[in-house]
């Protein structure tokens, strides 16, 4: 009989290749409100993409500059670790 293997979703991949998925923060991210924001610095947020990898690309992502779960202004070719790639 041929043994069948699981494969994993593109979304797994890619959020693992990324490094993104904690429980903690997908916790935080679920229920944000404006008062609950991670800070820069919390969420280690840089104003450069981590290859191809930018806040415009990014579910959390308010245009023009902001964003669901980091404080203040965020530019769409930023990155932090709350990174969340649309399927």
């Amino acid at each position: 009989m041929a043994e069948q293997r699981s494969n994993p979703s593109r979304r797994k991949i890619m959020r693992a290749a990324a490094g993104v998925a904690t429980a903690g923060l997908w916790s935080r991210i679920a229920h944000a409100e404006a008062s609950d924001k991670m800070t820069r610095q919390q969420a280690e947020y840089r104003d450069t993409p981590n290859g191809i990898y930018s806040c415009g690309l990014c579910t959390l992502f308010e245009p023009p500059s902001g964003c669901k779960v980091v404080e203040g202004e965020v530019s769409k070719d930023g990155w932090c670790k709350a990174f969340a790639l649309a399927d």
